[in-house]
């Protein structure tokens, strides 16, 4: 008997030795200056006023503050069973991110083979955001304020996608590519809110290339409501907001377009290192197409028909002064060609920053972002300024400054 029981604490301590599981975090805070954020819109058009406030990374710095595990366990034969949770928080009043949820940066559990590549189930990162972020500034040193005007592309994933199956093959000399499937799963109709995407990155020595595409039926719902606290009718508007004569307009970029029946995105990004210099390239077209169909997709105020595309460039420049100082520079220039003869505006945007490393867990940032709007916006007004993650400004131009501090766990 006591020798069974030695074998079973063996054999449980040889099991054990083949499992990890790790806790993991990021605290991201920071102090932000805005040039001009709303406080009202009057029938007279939008008032405001600076500000000065501290916000968390998931706003206005280079990343949200989270916490979480991840996990995986050996299975022999080179087969692995892992698993990933991960929330975010505001470290300001201690609140969750992502409308609340517990795990709203990512959920999912699989499997994976070192010769195959991986197989996960849960709430993920679409492919524009697995491939592509990493050629683009915001991904870098530029954070959320610098990302494209509105996160038009989703390039620093503020919309995360549920019920989704994802495949991530393994590094092939270089090569990684994958895909996701997500299922709408509504009774009846296999098509209506289902996403799919797809992308590949390849990088060798100094030079990475990587493209990826993304279809979402009914966007409203299946894509920018995948939080708890976004509306789940198709009354609701989960793009934005028009305002109030108390309150501001949010994301005036985009929140004409919630009608859309589906919603694509392209993106590609390249770089290329020279010395301690690098220099990048990013694009993406977005197209809301089917605009009108407030039967299963969300509201149309201004009547809209056809489609809407934005068109977006970005230019950046990065460079390592020394181990621990980082300097960077980018351009951004979106163009949308409106709907039925509305909403045609551009949008420019310029930023830099420095990141200074004080250990590997800790660094300081600053980051400045100058945004200019012209044209009509997609609520059929003169456009406005919005640098992503602040309040819209309350003319066509906005200044947002950030000295922020991060460390990691």
């Amino acid at each position: 008997m006591p020798l069974a029981a030695a074998a079973s604490l063996l054999m449980a301590s040889a099991a054990f030795a083949q499992s990890r599981v790790t806790l993991f975090g990021v605290i991201d805070e920071g102090f932000n200056y805005l040039s001009s954020a709303q406080t009202a819109r009057p029938a007279t058009g939008p008032v405001g006023h600076s500000q000065y406030s501290l916000q968390d990374g998931a706003t206005g710095g280079l990343g949200g503050s989270r916490w979480g595990l991840r996990g995986e366990e050996d299975l022999g034969a080179g087969l692995t069973a892992i698993f990933h949770l991960e929330g975010g928080f505001n470290v300001n009043n201690g609140t969750l991110a992502q409308g609340g949820a517990l795990f709203g940066r990512q959920a999912y559990v699989g499997m994976r083979s070192d010769a195959l590549g991986a197989v996960t189930l849960g709430r993920q990162y679409d492919s524009v955001v697995s491939f592509v972020q990493l050629y683009s500034s915001a991904a870098q040193w530029g954070g959320y304020i610098g990302a494209h005007p509105g996160d038009i592309d989703n390039l620093v994933n503020t919309h995360r996608i549920n019920n989704a199956i994802k495949y991530s093959s393994p590094d092939l000399h270089g090569l990684t590519f994958g895909g996701l499937y997500s299922l709408g799963g509504v009774p009846g109709s296999v098509g209506r809110n289902q996403l799919w995407s797809a992308g590949f990155n390849y990088s060798n020595g100094s030079f990475g290339i990587a493209a990826a595409y993304l279809n979402a039926r009914n966007p409203n719902l299946s894509f920018f409501g995948t939080n708890p606290n976004n509306g789940t009718t198709v009354a609701s508007n989960n793009f934005g907001s028009a305002g109030s004569a108390t309150a501001p307009e949010v994301n005036t970029i985009q929140a004409g377009y919630a009608s859309a029946s589906t919603a694509q995105i392209i993106a590609a990004g390249t770089s290329y290192q020279v010395g301690a210099a690098t220099l990048g390239a990013v694009y993406s077209n977005v197209q809301y197409r089917g605009l009108g169909n407030t039967a299963t997709s969300g509201p149309n105020p201004l009547g809209y028909r056809g489609a809407a595309v934005f068109n977006t460039a970005e230019a950046n420049f990065k460079y390592q002064i020394t181990p621990a100082l980082l300097a960077g520079a980018a351009y951004v220039f979106t163009k949308n060609s409106g709907a039925g003869g509305l909403g045609h505006a551009i949008y420019q945007q310029g930023s830099t920053g420095l990141d200074y490393f004080l250990s590997k867990r800790t660094d300081t940032y600053m980051i400045l972002v100058y945004q200019h709007a012209s044209g009509t916006d997609s609520l059929g007004r003169a456009a406005i300024a919005n640098i992503m993650g602040q309040t819209s400004s309350a003319s066509n131009h906005q200044v947002a400054f950030r000295l922020g501090i991060r460390h990691k766990f």
